[in-house]
């Protein structure tokens, strides 16, 4: 469930002693949902009026539509890690379109930034969380409807420049065509996004991953990924282009790949303080 916590403090998510818990805006509207693992099955208990739909959708969050039976490593590393990790499944929680702002958030800045930016963002024209995650201070994203209707100044004082919340404004106010990228083949879904005017092949995979359970939707075009993934394969840091050269023996489960690299191998050092791309944004004195 890690890919879908976006940062510390984040209010659609809560993790406690009582398991998991996420607040999340369905197509029926608001729900709760909370996760626990009770001797190896999962009980799961959701809240609000998108409760139904939600609950429907937990099979596919765990992972059942993802296959990895005939996945074989071809390299030293994914040899090490996928015994491990051979009972991990890509989940599909089948919101695409809420993930999708989660990512394009999340285009050309730091994670850190990205994440301040929900953070402010839902808290301010999100909704309280149904049933008990009120009480744990967690809120349900806008639905796209109020995504679509957050006034520029807003997004700005957030910290999206114009050409992120552009492509948000534009991506919810066809937000149904995009949520029935969930029943459509993925090659046809991954199209679909990528249709959309500011949405590449990076932000259409970090949806994939997460609302489609896509195995074969690799990161490219991430700041790091590829630096991670061909340190660990080839004992130098390489592009995107090398990357991909690297998991053509994954065709089809290039994304269970990379997960199992980067769990095994870790992350390369990282060199240097923390910093921001450049932007344009207002500053206020």
């Amino acid at each position: 469930m890690a890919p879908f916590v976006r940062g510390a403090g984040d209010p659609t998510s809560h993790l406690g002693s009582d398991g998991r818990w996420f607040a999340w805006t369905t197509p029926d509207g608001p729900v709760t949902l909370n996760l626990t693992d009770e001797g190896g099955d999962v009980r799961a208990r959701a809240w609000g009026a998108g409760a139904e739909w939600m609950l429907e959708q937990v099979p596919d969050l765990l992972g059942a539509r993802d296959d990895p039976s005939g996945f074989t490593p071809h390299d030293d590393v994914v040899a090490r890690g996928w015994p491990r990790l051979s009972r991990w499944r890509v989940p599909a929680n089948g919101l695409v379109a809420q993930m999708l702002v989660c990512s394009v958030l999340e285009q050309k800045v730091t994670g850190r930034e990205a994440f301040s930016s929900q953070r402010q963002l839902v808290r301010r024209f999100g909704t309280p969380a149904p049933g008990p995650g009120e009480e744990l201070g967690m809120v349900c994203p806008p639905s796209p409807t109020h995504w679509a209707q957050i006034p520029s100044w807003a997004w700005l004082r957030a910290g999206v420049d114009g050409a992120r919340s552009r492509v948000v404004v534009t991506a919810m106010r066809v937000a149904g065509r995009l949520d029935e990228c969930a029943d459509l083949p993925l090659e046809q879904a991954r199209s679909r996004m990528r249709s959309l005017p500011g949405v590449g092949v990076w932000t259409a995979a970090e949806v994939a991953q997460r609302a489609l359970g896509d195995p074969d939707s690799p990161s490219f075009g991430d700041y790091h990924v590829a630096k991670d993934v061909t340190l660990a394969l080839d004992g130098e840091v390489g592009d995107d282009a090398r990357m991909a050269e690297l998991l053509k023996p994954y065709a089809g489960q290039r994304y269970r790949a990379q997960r199992i690299i980067q769990a095994t191998a870790g992350h390369r050092p990282r060199r240097g303080p923390r910093r921001s791309l450049p932007t344009h944004l207002p500053t206020r004195f």
